[in-house]
């Protein structure tokens, strides 16, 4: 980039990128829809000319705002964006990135429902193709700022997402805080942080009354509370907690995604999900609890 780029006007630029097929043209229409000007499917060699651009240092207006779509099927983008990330960002400018994945098994059924080709389909045949991509993406993944996994999410879900993602991103006071109950027989939160596993709490399944219940439930709450081993563990957290979240704060993370797991997702790891959000909205954080699995297996 020229050395003026930078002096011109600082560009914030949120990148979003991930498995093919798993929502990126949506969370770009909501980083468009609130004030973003974005471009999908940039050549990664153009992108530093784009920024450039964006700082008024010639005709075009100049853009503060930029949220761009990177991916595999510019077959660049894996070999030079981390040098091009580096270069931006030592020139003044906020890079944000995004990594959008979905399961297996949501993808296989997208691409079937949409009959889109994967862009790595050539020569495999669909599951091979995500399997691959997946592979490619992992140093990537690791490097991004947020990950979010939209297997459970509509369309209008993910948009929220986004909008709360740049909310966030605009206000810089970190970190949001997800906190996320889920179900181990129905697979891990991928996009966790850290997981805790409660399956050593007694199951309010196989207690008849409690069983169609769920942890939003009061005697479903009140069963897994009342018990010393349940008051032991949440000290313990506390103490984590309140250990580890100033230091995400000084490190300038801006999120953080906390996963619960029990076996089916409906009863104890909720419970422990809603006690820890109010803990931490305590301590002044931004909590969103999700319960990714509570309504299955009803």
């Amino acid at each position: 980039m020229t050395s003026g780029a930078a002096s011109s006007r600082a560009v914030d630029i949120v990148v979003v990128t991930g498995m093919s097929g798993s929502g990126k043209s949506t969370a770009i229409a909501a980083l468009e829809d609130e004030g973003y000007y974005c471009i999908d499917n940039l050549p990664t060699a153009l992108v530093e000319r784009f920024v450039e651009l964006c700082t008024g240092s010639t005709d075009l207006t100049p853009a503060s705002k930029v949220a761009l779509g990177l991916d595999v099927r510019d077959s660049s983008y894996l070999e030079n964006w981390p040098q091009v990330r580096r270069r931006i960002e030592a020139a003044g400018h906020s890079v944000f990135v995004v990594f959008l994945e979905s399961s297996d098994e949501v993808l296989l059924r997208r691409f079937s429902e949409t009959r889109r080709v994967h862009p790595l389909a050539h020569g495999r045949d669909l599951f091979e193709a995500i399997q691959a991509e997946r592979h490619m993406l992992a140093h990537l993944k690791e490097r991004s700022s947020l990950v979010v996994d939209s297997s459970d999410m509509t369309i209008h879900d993910l948009k929220r997402r986004f909008r709360d993602v740049v909310a966030r991103h605009d206000d810089a006071i970190g970190p949001a805080v997800t906190v996320k109950s889920f179900g181990f027989k129905y697979g891990i939160a991928s996009d966790a942080d850290m997981v805790f596993d409660v399956r050593f709490l007694p199951n309010p399944h196989f207690v008849a009354e409690l069983r169609p219940l769920t942890g939003l439930d009061a005697p479903v709450t009140e069963y897994v509370l009342c018990r010393p081993e349940t008051e032991s563990f949440l000290e313990h957290l506390r103490s984590m907690f309140e250990f580890l979240l100033p230091r995400f704060v000084a490190e300038g993370r801006s999120y953080l995604t906390i996963g619960v797991g029990c076996t089916g997702g409906r009863h104890r790891s909720v419970v422990l999900a809603e006690r820890i959000g109010a803990f931490l909205r305590g301590r002044g954080y931004t909590v969103i609890v999700r319960h990714r699995d509570v309504e299955r297996g009803a």
